[in-house]
């Protein structure tokens, strides 16, 4: 890339880059960045893993041969039964050890490039599937859920992260936002999987859903070493040259004055950053403007789980209240994956036009809602249409969930924070979203079963109640994030805009880093001039 020194060929190649990125349209983009789509796609594959990997062992519980294999005796009921301690355990072993895994991703990634971890996660991957495969007691099998369950922390995000760092602006909403439908496949596909095996009664039923696993790991491998490093990631390593040539990769009919450009954009963004907040460690995801694009990460993410998604995501219970026996209760699963794989592809056609605030405000209100009418309906516990009437409802909601929530929050949770902080961000987002789930998984069982609670339906006003929570939290806190480039948002969350203006405020040459010194650099945003004044590591704002 051939030198820029002087400060005003750099602006304007800098505010070049920035008008082509707002003047690409979406089929602009998939002639200019095929290549951006399929490497987006291929490295968020690992999302299927993940999917079929977290809902596999809770639908094995069911299992005949799996419970006479890891149950234990009980005399008073005359067969061997998974007790209750023993299932919470083992269904939610891969959540605590993904909290570990979102942990390790923060440090590793920034350090060494989404590629490389990727590789090294699903080779270890890979021997740990040994672990559940051939585990002889239940205690080894929980180890190795843990185990495989810090694999699945590192994939669940990044997917996220390298998308929205590889693609341009008209298609980073699409490719992020992909993420919520690898889920759905892998969910998809093992709903299939034990469909097929429910009459099995040997160890096979419960072994060939564990052999699955492997087919992953070396295709997988084989396209993270072919694919190209993050040219937003190259930057921030200081590798210009690189970034060049990834991105000549990425791309297609781009001249070598539009990638010089671009370039020059992606390094001044990732200049600014540096002088705004520091370091790009933890700490700095919990201060100043930093501390509230975490909030936003933290709380879009978990509201998956917090709007009801434990009750209403699973409509099996209320299919089996209105008389459908277990079996085909169970088939209804299955088609639920469909619709939500429908009602995700739907999300598309609405994020093209409409905004993902506005999405997701109109999907936090209907799910709220939705959850007051089950609640209702279950008054009316011993009324048939009742029932079913709960049941339809169910499906409504994971459909309006599938086409607005869950590919939505990450599509937020990914661009709402820094490039520098995004790898960190996103761990952090994904180690509450874990804690949440957790907790609210462990929290339902107790709710509705009989032997407990026994709230049944009229858990929904639980659910119902922390919903509407969640939506009167978006309302003021949920930005809009499309159209905007990375600079942008900065710019956006530096001056303290709020949710609502996120949208129509004007940001065109509100911020301009004049002067190369390390120790002083001058600042302009809109009409204010700062200084940024480094000392021994952290900047101070004056």
């Amino acid at each position: 890339m051939p030198p820029v020194s002087e400060p005003a060929a750099v602006a304007a190649a800098v505010a070049s880059a920035n008008r082509d990125e707002h003047a690409t349209t979406v089929g602009q983009a998939l002639k200019r960045y095929p290549s951006a789509i399929f490497w987006a796609i291929a490295m968020s594959f690992t999302i299927v893993m993940v999917g079929y990997d977290t809902i596999l062992m809770g639908s094995l519980m069911a299992y005949p041969s799996f419970v006479e294999k890891y149950g234990t005796y009980h005399p008073e009921l005359g067969v061997k039964v998974i007790s209750g301690p023993w299932q919470v355990g083992l269904s939610t072993a891969g959540s605590c050890g993904g909290v570990f895994g979102m942990i390790i991703n923060g440090f590793v990634t920034e350090r060494f490039g989404h590629r490389r971890v990727t590789m090294v996660a699903l080779a270890i991957m890979t021997g740990l599937i040994f672990i559940p495969f051939f585990a002889p007691n239940v205690h080894v099998l929980l180890a190795g859920q843990c185990l495989l369950g810090a694999i699945w922390g590192i994939f669940s995000i990044m997917g996220a992260m390298y998308s929205s760092e590889i693609c341009p602006l008209a298609l980073r909403g699409y490719m992020t936002s992909f993420i919520n439908i690898c889920w759905v496949i892998g969910q998809l596909i093992i709903a299939g999987i034990l469909q097929g095996l429910v009459n099995n009664t040997t160890k096979w039923a419960y072994k060939i859903p564990f052999a699955v696993e492997w087919v992953w790991p070396v295709p997988l491998f084989f396209l993270a070493w072919l694919a190209p490093d993050s040219p937003w990631w190259l930057i921030r390593q200081g590798r210009v040259e690189d970034a060049v040539h990834s991105l000549k990769r990425l791309s297609r009919g781009l001249s070598d004055e539009q990638i010089h450009q671009k370039v020059l954009m992606m390094n001044d963004t990732n200049r600014l950053e540096q002088k705004l907040k520091a370091d790009a460690s933890y700490w700095d995801c919990l201060r100043g403007a930093n501390l509230r694009r975490t909030e936003i990460a933290c709380l879009s993410l978990s509201s998956q789980s917090l709007i009801g998604q434990s009750l209403a995501y699973n409509a099996t219970y209320f299919f089996v209240q209105a008389g459908l026996s277990a079996s085909d209760a169970y088939k209804m699963n299955f088609g639920n994956m469909g619709i939500a794989f429908v009602a995700t592809c739907f999300s598309w056609v609405l994020m093209t036009h409409f905004g993902r605030r506005t999405v997701l405000l109109c999907g936090y209100t209907f799910l709220t809602f939705d959850l007051l009418l089950i609640g209702v309906l279950s008054y009316a516990s011993n009324n048939s249409a009742a029932k079913w009437g709960q049941s339809a409802l169910a499906l409504v909601w994971l459909a309006v969930y599938s086409a607005t929530i869950g590919p939505q929050t990450w599509a937020v949770a990914a661009e709402v924070s820094s490039t520098r902080l995004r790898a960190k961000t996103l761990s952090i987002a994904g180690v509450i979203y874990n804690i949440v789930n957790i907790v609210d998984n462990t929290i339902e069982p107790y709710l509705i079963n009989p032997t407990e609670a026994n709230l049944k339906g009229k858990t929904a006003f639980v659910w119902f109640g922390i919903s509407f929570l969640v939506t009167l939290w978006a309302i003021f806190r949920i930005p809009e994030t499309r159209a905007r480039t990375y600079g942008e948002l900065d710019v956006l969350f530096e001056k303290k805009i709020p949710a609502w203006r996120f949208g129509t405020a004007e940001v065109e040459d509100d911020i301009t880093i004049i002067g190369d010194d390390e120790s002083q650099v001058r600042v302009e945003v809109g009409d204010e001039k700062r200084d940024v004044v480094e000392h021994q590591g952290a900047a101070t704002i004056s």
